[in-house]
């Protein structure tokens, strides 16, 4: 498996010659190096939407003719932007063929901001992803705050990476994201949703060394780095 890191909260898992993309954005993101129509993948998830998870979503899903998978609300309002969609709901699982994806509890809000109309659009609860596939559990957390249920999605889903927010201001800081590193205890965690922009600006390298005093493994990735997961 190779999951590839393209800035902010979006991530990519390929496997078996298929990819999802999770949270594209790209076109906003001033310290990508891709552009959406360098994506090439078979599905979209989105974990909640706000601007910056879901900018380059319905163009990079319709580019590709590939589904976007999201909580049921924000399906519909993609499906108005001309994208195929999956629907679906917390604690829900989608079979997409080459992995199944989870969709797991995240504490934050989400609304789409209409700026013509000032009006902000409900767009269902946020979410993670837990993504199976070659015989791997990846989590996404989402942007979410500490809580303690992080404690029993990590006892129930043994997990080999974890890409955990870190920013503070929007989500939790990392403090607390040890503590959910901790409680995740993936054999792997790597901070995302920080240094994007100056409110969420963080020490990545200083976390990771947080992580490994706590005796678990992190690393740190940069807009396109790419990491390789052994499949079992």
């Amino acid at each position: 498996m190779k999951i590839a890191f393209h800035g902010h909260a979006c991530i990519q898992i390929s496997t078996g010659g298929k990819s999802l993309v999770i949270d594209p954005f790209l076109s906003g993101n001033p310290v990508a190096v891709k552009k959406p129509d360098d994506l090439k993948t078979d599905a979209v998830l989105l974990t909640h939407a706000h601007q910056d998870h879901i900018l380059d979503a319905a163009p990079v899903a319709i580019a590709n003719d590939a589904p976007i998978v999201s909580i049921v609300e924000l399906a519909t309002y993609m499906s108005w932007q001309g994208a195929k969609t999956i629907g679906m709901n917390m604690g829900g699982t989608v079979d997409l063929g080459f992995a199944k994806a989870k969709m797991v509890q995240a504490f934050h809000s989400s609304g789409i901001v209409v700026e013509e109309t000032k009006q902000i659009l409900y767009a269902g609860m946020p979410a993670g992803f837990l993504v199976f596939a070659e015989g791997l559990t990846i989590l996404h957390a989402g942007d979410t705050l500490l809580f303690s249920d992080m404690k029993l999605i990590g006892d129930r889903h043994p997990i080999d990476v974890a890409f955990v927010p870190i920013g503070d201001h929007y989500t939790m800081g990392p403090d607390d994201a040890l503590q959910a590193a901790q409680w995740y205890n993936a054999k792997l965690t790597v901070p995302i949703h920080h240094s994007t922009f100056p409110p969420i600006r963080q020490d990545a390298e200083k976390f990771v060394q947080l992580l490994e005093a706590n005796g678990l493994k992190g690393k740190v990735m940069a807009p396109g780095d790419e990491l390789e997961v052994a499949g079992r």
